[in-house]
């Protein structure tokens, strides 16, 4: 009987799991919705301003137009510092969202530092600077509660630290990773080279681009162009990040909630059978009993 108790207290045990994963994937659900949309309505704007940037790095890079010096647009070979700014979660419970971001971390820590670089960490997300600092990894700056509920107040806040440091000369490279959403089962890892602006092979686009700046107002506006660019290239992080962790805890719920569903149903069956076991004992015991009488 001992044993029975034992199961039915496991069940009991298993049943209050069940409903709690059951709740934490409603409130994740409904918290995606609301980060699902911001998300894709930023994403419109980041792609635009990205290509325009690239575009005209590349102009400046490889049609030598324009006149811009800024060191924003001078292409580094081998950088000497790059500073690795990423975003993971404040909290856990979210399948391996954190450590995807973390593993594409220590990838690109491990691509730069192989070839002589000096790596910097920039961290948003309790999750991130937790694994780091277990490690033994010095983290330059430190940022909690931003990513559960970033703002573009925020998110200035936090890049203008690395451009400010990128600007001084104190490093050469700035890349931006986090994990961002695709669709409500899937994340994709996105990692952009953020200072100095990426170029690539735009022939088609700068072609038929018309585009054009006047040379009286061209530092003013590329002043302005590039400081919009990475401010919202760092917000826009922050909230694709929000939503893909609402996404992958969503998932990691469900997930959880229908393991509990047959971890229930295979201890039901264990106490069946066990009850069956101890009521067929005590028949046998009676049975012996009456024989012996």
């Amino acid at each position: 009987m001992a044993n029975l108790k034992d199961i039915k207290r496991n069940i009991k045990s298993v049943k209050n799991t069940q409903k709690t994963t059951r709740a934490m994937k409603l409130v994740s659900t409904a918290k995606l919705r609301r980060a699902e949309e911001a998300a894709k309505r930023a994403r419109l704007y980041a792609d635009k301003l990205n290509d325009m940037l690239f575009e005209i790095s590349e102009k400046i890079n490889k049609f030598k137009v324009g006149g811009s010096t800024s060191k924003f647009f001078n292409k580094v070979e081998n950088p000497k510092t790059v500073d690795i700014l990423f975003v993971t979660a404040d909290k856990g419970l979210c399948g391996g969202f954190n450590a995807q971001t973390i593993k594409e971390v220590k990838r690109i820590s491990e691509l730069y530092g192989s070839k002589g670089a000096n790596i910097r960490l920039r961290c948003v997300g309790r999750k991130g600077i937790d694994f780091f600092n277990f490690q033994g990894v010095d983290i330059l700056e430190k940022y909690i509660g931003i990513s559960a509920a970033p703002t573009y107040e925020k998110a200035q806040e936090v890049i203008q630290a690395a451009v400010d440091s990128f600007v001084a000369g104190d490093t050469d490279m700035i890349v931006l990773i986090h994990n961002g959403y695709k669709n409500m089962i899937t994340q994709e890892m996105k990692t952009l080279n953020l200072m100095p602006v990426e170029t690539m092979d735009m022939d088609d686009k700068i072609n038929e681009s018309m585009m054009e700046i006047e040379a009286e107002d061209e530092e003013k506006i590329l002043d302005e162009l590039v400081r919009k660019y990475f401010e919202y290239n760092m917000f826009y992080a922050l909230i694709d990040s929000l939503a893909a962790e609402h996404s992958a805890r969503m998932q990691a719920m469900d997930n959880a909630t229908n393991n509990a569903k047959e971890r229930v149903n295979q201890l039901t069956i264990q106490y069946n059978k066990a009850r069956q076991e101890a009521i067929t004992t005590e028949l046998i015991e009676i049975i012996s009993g009456m024989e012996a009488l």
